[in-house]
């Protein structure tokens, strides 16, 4: 008879080898799962660096809407002054017509001839008087022709030349728009892969709106707070204190990228608007607005309302607002509010005069 031996169990050795695979399997299905989605540090690092690069580009398009609208300013002058010189020139045209035809009818004779055959010379030498006169008055006209005319083509090469520099502008423009909202659909796309928590750590808001275009109270570089630090503006500050007067008014405004106030605003959108309320016209963008009043390099010297610049191309700005730190309208998705100036690379400051 064939014997029925029982199966042979696994020794220990054997079952404690497969535990251990089937742990590393799991321990490895799990990293790859962590893998795939960004960890809440590079998520935050990106998305900061999406929105720095949203900011320079709102600062470029900022500048290419300015300058659009200095050319189409510029352009609508200069077409005004050509048609007023065409039509100058058109009368000036008429006149010398209407003097031809006068001395064509009264026949191309010979002045000497025409003093022979006049039965009252007293009257002819009257009337050579006035075709002299007329000539001197042809001549005048034709000088007025011609230089009339060297200014409608001037003016008409200035015009054409301002208005190819007006399409190149409008093409920066629509450039420069596309790439911010590239850069804020990506940094939106990666705060709504994370979940709410995450979200809200990142941005110091519910995240609701990455894109910077409704009014939340979120967003930092670091941490950021809206309450008003213990500043004393001091006395004789002026228009710099006005200026900060006007921007703590706004403070939970939203960051909107190329607003420019009174409920949204971008950086130097914020300051801009600030200064105006303090009767001072600042240029449009932060690089611009360096340039607008008397730099200061020394933190220490820095006074309420001054401009306060950060990084290396300029391209964030706002106010100083005593004891180290800046109240100004930090990114997309945040609202403007206080913040440390240590929290982004200081590089001088602006006193407006």
């Amino acid at each position: 008879m064939a014997s029925h031996r029982r199966p042979k169990q696994p020794g220990r050795t054997r079952v404690t080898v497969l535990t251990a695979t089937a742990a590393a399997a799991v321990a490895l299905s799990s990293q790859a799962a962590h893998a795939d989605s960004p960890s809440k540090t590079d998520a935050k690092a990106k998305v900061d660096k999406l929105y720095e690069e949203a900011e320079q580009a709102t600062e470029k398009y900022n500048g290419a809407k300015e300058k659009q609208e200095k050319l189409d300013k510029q352009v609508s002058e200069l077409q005004d002054k050509v048609a007023r010189g065409q039509e100058e020139l058109n009368k000036l045209r008429d006149s010398l017509g209407s003097l031809a035809t006068a001395q064509y009818r009264s026949g191309a004779i010979d002045p000497s001839l025409q003093l022979l055959l006049s039965s009252d010379p007293d009257t002819f030498l009257e009337k050579a008087s006035t075709l002299n006169q007329l000539s001197a008055k042809q001549a005048d006209t034709l000088k007025q022709i011609s230089e009339k005319q060297r200014t409608l083509k001037q003016q008409r090469e200035e015009a054409s030349g301002k208005l190819k520099d007006l399409a190149d502008t409008r093409k920066a423009l629509g450039d420069k728009k596309e790439e911010v909202q590239s850069k804020l659909a990506d940094a939106k796309e990666l705060l709504n892969s994370l979940s709410a928590k995450e979200r809200a750590e990142i941005t110091g808001s519910d995240g609701k709106d990455a894109g910077g275009g409704a009014k939340s109270g979120g967003g930092d570089r670091a941490s950021r707070g809206d309450s008003r630090p213990d500043i004393k503006i001091p006395a004789g500050s002026g228009r710099g204190g006005a200026a900060l007067a006007a921007a703590q008014s706004v403070i939970g405004s939203p960051y909107v990228w190329g607003a420019t106030g009174p409920d949204s605003f971008d950086c130097s959108g914020l300051t801009s608007w600030a200064y105006a309320q303090a009767g001072v016209n600042l240029d449009r963008t932060s690089q611009d607005q360096a340039n607008d009043g008397t730099r200061i390099y020394d933190q220490s010297q820095l006074q309420p309302g001054d401009l306060v610049l950060f990084y290396g191309d300029l391209h964030h700005i706002g106010l100083y607002a005593g004891n180290g730190m800046t109240l100004h309208a930090p990114k997309p998705g945040a609202s403007v509010r206080y913040e440390s100036m240590g929290n982004m690379p200081f590089q001088f400051g602006v006193r407006i005069g």
